[in-house]
């Protein structure tokens, strides 16, 4: 049986609500098969992250070069990242990789407001940029890496998807432009809850499926909005801060 190879590269949440935990319930749900690259650990829940450990740029590679020179992979995620020097060396060996989707979301803050990303390792996401398929901020990322999506997408030559849901408002729009400046958009009412955790994860983990599934960019974005919209709504309640979302109820 055939089924998408998804390599996720980003850090792993203790609380099961983002990071790798959330990505792997995403690309499973949606019928793909996840495989990992753990950037760093973090110890944190729905009230926020209490502690961050990296994981050396060396073992990172190591994960990617094991995944790669046996299983394969068919599209790529990468989530937070952790350090400059993991930015580059992660940025030079997926350039080797020919015609893979990448998928980029720049964390930069947790859901909670812990910081998740140092100035230097923001600076150098440039690197990502220039190789990925698309990348995924929301309004305050998109602020800090460049002000409109698309300056980012002619300077980079990515498509990038500006997540409109830290705009005001009772609907909320998610607008796709690609490097030639057209452009596509999703206008959605807001669903109101505090069960937000893992939103941006879940939503790129959900592209990047469905692009190693073969869908083109706008449809694979909108098949993941729809997983992420069901997920909110199925979200089990738990804890006390901005809970996980429910991925692994969606059917």
């Amino acid at each position: 049986m055939s089924i998408a190879r998804i390599l996720i590269i980003a850090g792993s949440d203790s609380g099961g609500g983002a990071g790798i935990q959330a990505d792997i319930k995403t690309v499973t749900m949606l019928g793909g098969h996840a495989m990992t690259a753990i950037t760093a650990l973090t110890a944190q829940n729905t009230l926020g992250v209490t502690g961050v450990m990296p994981v050396p740029a060396d073992f990172v590679l190591t994960q990617i070069d094991a995944v790669v020179s046996d299983i394969g992979v068919d599209a790529v995620k990468i989530g937070m990242i952790g350090s400059a020097e993991v930015v580059n060396a992660v940025a030079d060996r997926l350039a080797a990789l020919e015609n893979i989707p990448i998928v980029f979301d720049p964390v930069m803050v947790a859901t909670s407001g812990s910081l998740l990303a140092d100035e230097a390792t923001i600076a150098a996401f440039g690197r990502l940029m220039d190789i990925a398929t698309v990348v995924t901020p929301n309004l305050p990322e998109l602020a800090v890496l460049g002000g409109s999506a698309e300056a980012l997408a002619a300077r980079h030559g990515c498509a990038v998807l500006a997540k409109g849901g830290h705009g005001e408002g009772a609907d909320l729009t998610d607008r796709l432009v690609i490097a030639d400046g057209g452009s596509t958009e999703w206008t959605s009412e807001r669903i109101e809850t505090r069960h937000t955790h893992g939103t941006g994860c879940t939503l790129a983990s959900a592209i990047a499926t469905g692009l190693g599934q073969g869908l083109k960019l706008s449809e694979a974005v909108e098949k993941a909005r729809e997983f992420v919209r069901a997920s909110l709504l199925a979200a089990p309640g738990l804890g006390n801060g901005h809970g996980p979302m429910g991925q692994g109820l969606v059917r």
